[in-house]
């Protein structure tokens, strides 16, 4: 274990966040398979619950999900009663998801179970190291998320300009 005074490198804590990351994520997903979901199904049915009526591209947004794997979700959540698709009345064509009944149930009951597990998980922590942990990581995420959008705004613009040539 390090000193409290010797620097920690940026690939040092990175190794940390990941190794972090990887087990805390197994844990989570135990909890939601536990409950009988799949990881999909148990995010579409969060976002609902949390947002109320969606489109599925708007769901697939806020999970970070393929648009396939979304459908097939949206599909699997219908056929079991939890959600239906309507139509909307500004445009035809979308169709919003809106949980049932059961699946507001459902989701609400195994969201509960869940964010009990993840407070039981994360009860080492202070509230304060949590307030510090949270801060941190969100800060070091826009970073990287600024990061990522310039370097994607760089690529397409070389491929922009290398078109016409």
């Amino acid at each position: 274990m390090k000193k409290a005074d010797t620097p920690i490198s940026a690939p040092q804590l990175w190794w940390v966040m990941a190794r972090s990351h990887h087990a805390i994520r197994l844990l989570a997903e135990q909890s939601i398979t536990n409950a009988g979901l799949c990881l999909t199904d148990f995010a579409a049915l969060e976002a609902l619950l949390h947002k109320g009526p969606l489109s599925i591209s708007a769901i697939q947004a806020k999970v970070l999900l393929a648009s396939g794997s979304m459908t097939a979700a949206i599909d699997r959540l219908e056929k079991r009663g939890l959600v239906v698709r309507k139509s909307t009345s500004s445009d035809r064509r979308a169709r919003i998801v809106q949980l049932t009944q059961e699946g507001k149930r459902i989701a609400a009951a195994h969201f509960e179970r869940h964010a009990n597990d993840l407070e039981e998980l994360m009860s080492p922590l202070s509230a304060a190291e949590k307030r510090q942990v949270y801060a941190s990581l969100k800060k070091l995420g826009l970073l990287a998320a600024q990061k990522l959008d310039a370097r994607l705004a760089t690529s397409r613009d070389d491929e922009n300009s290398h078109a016409y040539e």
